[in-house]
């Protein structure tokens, strides 16, 4: 197994009730996609409770079967729909950290 590991920052121009709204729609989206992406066995995405400490707004926890389900996954078109609609056009920086489990 393999877990995909994403935390990202939201642009600093948005209103409180704006990142309100864009956390909710990444989590909706992200979660959405579990039965629908082959190979990605669970997501959670990670939009509260967030301490001052933190530097990054929003994190993407998943599970996927494999490296090749990573690869898989990352060229879907319900997640590229989902990238290209919910999360880019409203964050200014992605780090990724992926590895075996």
């Amino acid at each position: 197994m393999v877990k995909h590991i994403i935390l990202w920052t939201l642009r600093p121009e948005l209103t409180e009730e704006e990142k309100l709204s864009v956390k909710a729609g990444i989590k909706q989206g992200l979660e959405g996609l579990v039965g629908r992406v082959p190979g990605l066995i669970d997501v959670k995405v990670h939009i509260d409770g967030r301490l001052s400490s933190s530097n990054a707004d929003v994190m993407l926890d998943s599970t996927l079967e494999s490296e090749e389900a990573l690869r898989g996954y990352a060229q879907h078109p319900e997640h590229l729909a989902v990238a290209n609609t919910k999360v880019r056009p409203y964050t200014v920086s992605r780090s990724c950290l992926d590895f075996e489990v």
